[in-house]
Formats: C-alpha cells, sequence, structure tokens
C-alpha cells in the first residue's frame, strides 16, 4: 500500500495494491498491521455503508465530542471527498481539501477526529463504506454548513445538489463549535 500526504495536517491517501487478471482485481482494503507500518495505529470500532444517488451531498458532520476518525472507502462510484480540520490548535485549522474517490482508484482516505467530513456523488450512484475510531451518537453530532462562505468549498457541482434537511441547516463555519486543545489531548487528537 502506498500513503500520499495531503495539504492537511494528519489527513492521510491510501493506494492499495491491486492484483488484477483477467478475472478482476484484488486487493486488501483493510489490513492493521499494514496500516501500523504506514503509521496509522487505530482501534475502529463501527463499520458503515451508505448509498446514494447522483448530486447527493452529504455533510459537513463531525462530533464535537466522542469525535470520529474515519477511514472511508468508495465500493461503487465516485464521490469528491472532502476534510475540514476543526483543530484550533493545528496549522491547518478552517482548511479543506477534496479528494476524488472511486471504484476505479479504490484509494481509501484517513480523516482523523478533530475533522468534519462529508461527500458529493459524481456518478450515477455511490456505496461509501467507513470504518470509525468511535461509534456514533446521533445526539453529540453536529453539522458546518456545506456551503458556507467563509469555507468556500469547491464541490465541483453542475446541478443543484441533493441536500437533506438536516444538512441544510448545518451552522457556519465561524459559529461552530470547533476543538479545543483540550477536547484535542482527551481524544487523542
Amino acid at each position: 500500500m502506498k500513503t500520499m500526504q495531503t495539504s492537511l495536517k494528519d489527513v492521510l491517501l491510501f493506494e492499495p495494491d491491486v492484483f488484477r487478471d483477467e478475472r478482476g482485481f484484488f486487493f486488501e482494503s483493510y489490513n492493521n498491521k499494514t496500516m501500523e507500518a504506514l503509521g496509522l495505529s487505530q482501534e475502529f470500532v463501527q463499520d458503515n455503508r451508505s448509498f446514494s444517488v447522483e448530486r447527493v451531498l452529504r455533510g459537513l458532520h463531525y462530533q464535537i465530542v466522542q469525535p470520529q476518525g474515519k477511514l472511508v472507502h468508495v465500493v461503487v462510484g465516485e464521490v469528491l471527498d472532502v476534510a475540514v480540520d476543526l483543530r484550533r490548535s493545528s496549522p491547518t485549522f478552517g482548511k479543506w481539501e477534496s479528494f476524488t474517490i472511486s471504484d476505479a482508484n479504490l484509494r481509501l482516505l484517513w480523516i482523523p477526529p478533530g475533522f468534519a467530513h462529508g461527500f458529493h456523488v459524481r456518478s450515477r450512484e455511490a456505496q461509501f463504506v467507513y470504518k470509525t475510531t468511535a461509534y456514533y451518537k446521533p445526539e453529540l453530532e453536529r453539522t458546518i454548513a456545506w456551503n458556507d462562505p467563509t469555507l468556500h468549498i469547491d464541490w465541483q457541482l453542475h446541478d443543484q445538489p441533493i441536500v437533506s434537511k438536516k444538512d441544510q441547516a448545518g451552522l457556519s463555519f465561524r459559529s461552530a463549535p470547533v476543538f479545543e486543545e483540550s477536547q484535542s489531548a482527551r481524544a487523542g487528537i
């Protein structure tokens, strides 16, 4: 597996070793020993899978208490995945980066605790799978507006996205709770 650095501190993009032949392909989407050797030593407690149709935009989600690190990949289709650093003490605080993740490039993205996360479906449909380092707690979830003018994220939209009511009601970046140093230390960030 190859590790690619990103512009965001601690966010990693992985490109797995893929074995292809006339039957198709095989790759390990997760191997604890391999990830530890690459510097990602995490205990994952939950696997999630979502299905979305073209133009769906989900996010930007995070849990301010019990923050989740996420190892994400796409098993069907293509998404533009976005991570936003919400760790006030980070040199990349308030910065975002986007990544194309698809069933064609088979990349995996590590988004550590302390980041907001969202994605936009760019194929007819997409199935998105991710491992998390903490359990999902709906009462702890927070949402930053996907179209926040301060962040000014380029979602590479060609049409109006399909956004849930919850995501339409997301907070502005300036008014959203972020991770302070004491929270980051408790969460191991």
